[in-house]
């Protein structure tokens, strides 16, 4: 199983709360909800898409998870929402117990755990497992050489501060880019894969 990371993100690197000015204000964030002027269907959308078709599973960390469980379940009907419904989901968290797994088909990875099962994860199963969101799981993954791609969806915009995935470690990691496509609103839709040194 390969592990693929998606983000929305800015042109300063930033991945913080895309969504909505509520998903997350950590560090007083007060741009939430960057992305919503760039979106487009066939671009955009088209490269999420292609994400959860390529996907046997979904990682998330608790708070995209959360935010995702919370959107998701309420628009049955729709092709995409049935497809993140339908797949089977795995959630990295300290703080969430079993009773709080309402979403279909979600396993909860304890954190001092996550390492560990992710590379069995990894050993096994068919398809993507893909990272949305979850800035922390995406970091702690690169940071650990777990990523063996990154598709990312890059902004014209800068938000002077904010999450990253990418780690601070002194860690280098080379990667080649497989696939660029511009979107009409100048969104960079950027495939790459690791490379072995």
């Amino acid at each position: 199983m390969r592990i693929t990371v998606i983000e929305f993100m800015s042109l300063d690197g930033v991945v913080q709360a895309p969504g909505g000015p509520e998903e997350d204000t950590d560090g007083g964030f007060a741009h939430g909800g960057w992305s919503h002027p760039f979106f487009d269907p066939e671009t955009v959308g088209a490269a999420f898409d292609g994400a959860v078709n390529d996907s046997g599973a979904l990682l998330y960390g608790r708070r995209t998870w959360q935010n995702m469980a919370n959107a998701w379940p309420r628009q049955a009907g729709d092709p995409f929402a049935d497809k993140m419904n339908a797949i089977k989901k795995y959630v990295v968290s300290d703080t969430l117990g079993k009773d709080d797994l309402t979403w279909n088909n979600t396993e909860l990875v304890p954190g001092g755990d996550a390492v560990a099962r992710i590379r069995e994860l990894r050993g096994s199963g068919e398809g993507h497992l893909t990272v949305m969101g979850s800035p922390s799981v995406a970091r702690l993954l690169l940071s650990e050489g777990l990523v063996d791609e990154l598709r990312l969806i890059i902004e014209p915009v800068l938000l002077g501060g904010g999450k990253s995935i990418f780690p601070d470690d002194g860690g280098k990691h080379t990667l080649e880019l497989v696939s660029a496509v511009t979107s009409p609103k100048g969104v960079q839709v950027c495939t790459y894969r690791t490379v072995s040194e």
